[in-house]
């Protein structure tokens, strides 16, 4: 069993607190991503579970074992770092079978392992490369393929892509989804970039400070967010938020549309918006402007697709909706959700 688990765990540097009372559990054999802005406390949160950092207080636990104070080497983890950290002088068969040598394995069941390890990630014919001869897809595999050779209950993966490419980050977050999917091993896997997490995980943690603002599958994250921090940090463009007195108002860009092309009146609200800028992505135009005087000028952005052909010039006004079933109302003090109901259209 792989699941992993932290209780209260709390982890302070100084007069900074990195990670702030985390209580989170992972399903045997899911891949699970922790999100969140730079210095948010995922990357510590990880190194809590692998052991590289000790916690000021709380359990780790993995597989049913209380592991907070063991040592890394015998949580039966293995972590995949930004860097990849490969021994330039060693081979790719060197590098994969490090830490198989480290446990003074034989060397016939050594290379057993690596073979293993190689054919599983496609890098069979580069055992006897080094480093430098390897594109960066291929020294992630090999990243992929040592941490995987010790066969672990889990693996823990910080920033793996982030070296790549667009189109080679694109297929390689496909290969690692496929490959979890079928060897079935727990993933706890560390990013800031939302497509990411979007792409891969079956849950997503998003974090903020140091604290869980919310778990959830991708479509609970993005649709229904728990409060106005996830709304606007998840989401390319973010959520429009519109302050309404006691409320902030959300919706999709996407779901933002010009009023024509709602086949439902009786279930939009509809705004006055005023153009100030069309962005042509090929795929979808995105269409920045503002709210009427009733909603104090407001900034709004709308996001259609390529298929919606309604003209839009830039300083016109025109009648643009939204579903009520697609407005998010949040509590302005507290950020947080509210089933409270609020009309748009006054």
């Amino acid at each position: 069993m792989g699941a992993v688990e932290v209780t209260k765990l709390v982890k302070r540097f100084g007069r900074v607190t990195a990670v702030d009372g985390i209580d989170l559990a992972s399903r045997d054999g899911e891949f699970l991503v922790l999100l969140g802005p730079s210095g948010c406390g995922k990357t510590t949160l990880l190194r809590m579970i692998a052991g590289l950092e000790e916690p000021t207080s709380g359990e780790v636990i993995i597989g049913g074992r209380n592991v907070t104070t063991l040592p890394p080497r015998v949580r039966n983890i293995a972590m995949v770092f930004q860097s990849y950290a490969l021994y330039p002088q060693m081979t790719v068969f060197k590098n994969i079978a490090f830490p198989l040598r480290a446990l003074r394995m034989q060397r016939d069941i050594i290379r057993e392992k690596v073979e293993w390890a190689a054919g599983m990630f496609k890098i069979d014919q580069l055992l006897e490369r080094k480093p430098r001869e390897l594109s960066g897809g291929e020294r992630q595999r090999v990243a992929l393929a040592r941490a995987m050779v010790r066969e672990p209950t889990v693996f823990l993966l910080d920033e793996p892509l982030s070296n790549l490419d667009a189109k080679l980050r694109t297929a390689a977050r496909e290969e690692l989804k496929h490959l979890q999917k079928r060897i079935g091993i727990t993933m706890l896997y560390v990013t800031h970039d939302q497509v990411e997490a979007m792409g891969l995980g079956d849950r997503i943690v998003v974090m903020n400070k140091g604290s869980i603002r919310q778990v959830g599958t991708p479509q609970e994250i993005y649709h229904k967010p728990n409060d106005s921090f996830v709304a606007t940090f998840v989401g390319s463009p973010p959520m429009n938020l519109l302050e309404m007195g006691d409320v902030l108002v959300g919706f999709r860009p996407e779901c933002f549309r010009p009023a024509e092309t709602i086949d439902t009146p009786e279930a939009m609200e509809e705004l006055q918006f005023t153009v100030s800028w069309v962005e042509d992505l090929g795929s979808d135009r995105l269409i920045y402007g503002n709210l009427g005087s009733d909603y104090g000028d407001q900034h709004a952005v709308a996001k259609l697709a390529f298929n919606v052909t309604t003209p839009v010039e830039v300083g016109k006004r025109y009648p643009f909706a939204v579903l009520k079933k697609d407005v998010n109302v949040f509590d302005r003090k507290t950020g947080l959700r509210t089933e409270k109901r609020v009309s748009l259209s006054g």
